[in-house]
């Protein structure tokens, strides 16, 4: 059973596609991965990520395919087996589950509209720039308006503060980004990774995409947050096709 503080994607997925996000709590890490840390390369005690992640699987009836994930734009096919090292998976195998793990990054969630395959990306600025968002979206093969994208838990406008490298990366590429960085003085701005995320989608031709609003720097109840503590613990956000 899902644990009952885990978020539900609010989106019209076939019936078939399943998809959630667990938090920090339901776990048995200590501060400061208290409690439902995920990530097994943090520094956490090595036996309480592993329960975690019997819970997670227990609890969702599924198989998690984790990631080696390093901010770049490769997409693999999801394989509960092994870790591969890529930013983007997808599966068509029922019960395999696409995981990402963030921590203030932006997981993004895709499906195709006859829910016969799934995929995920994990997207920090850097694999937001370099395209893993459109990398993912490939990988379904279907045609723009057959996907349907939600985006998860991640650092809200409010709280991303960028330099100037960052804004000119996603400006340099699309004029309208522009509009998407608040000037904060001193050559700072606030990065809005949802409004990015959707204007880079559109340019795709893919426009059905739900979620945002969340701000995992200033939720600190529900998510761990890299930028609030570096030292801290991840969350997954899971689709798969119900077998």
């Amino acid at each position: 059973m899902i644990g009952a503080d885990w978020l539900r994607p609010d989106w019209p997925a076939p019936v078939g596609v399943q998809a959630c996000v667990t938090t920090r709590l339901g776990g048995v890490s200590q501060s400061p991965f208290a409690s439902f840390n995920l990530g097994n390369h943090v520094g956490d005690d090595p036996a309480a990520v592993a329960e975690n992640r019997r819970r997670l699987g227990e609890a969702l009836e599924c198989q998690p395919a984790w990631l080696e994930q390093v901010h770049g734009t490769a997409v693999v096919e999801a394989d509960p087996t092994q870790v591969l090292r890529a930013d983007a998976a997808w599966t068509a195998t029922p019960g395999v589950a696409v995981t990402m793990m963030t921590a203030d990054c932006l997981p993004a969630l895709f499906c195709r509209r006859d829910g016969s395959r799934v995929a995920a990306a994990h997207a920090g600025w850097r694999g937001l720039a370099g395209g893993v968002l459109e990398a993912a979206a490939a990988s379904l093969e279907v045609a723009p308006a057959e996907v349907l994208v939600w985006l998860g838990p991640a650092i809200g406008p409010a709280s991303f503060e960028v330099g100037a490298e960052v804004r000119e990366a996603f400006v340099a590429q699309q004029g309208d980004a522009e509009r998407c960085f608040v000037a904060r003085g001193g050559d700072k701005y606030l990065g809005d990774l949802y409004a990015l995320a959707r204007l880079r989608l559109a340019a795709q031709g893919i426009t059905a995409v739900y979620g945002g609003g969340f701000d995992t720097f200033a939720d600190d109840q529900r998510f761990f947050s890299y930028r609030r503590a570096a030292r801290t613990g991840r969350f997954a956000s899971l689709i798969w096709i119900k077998p």
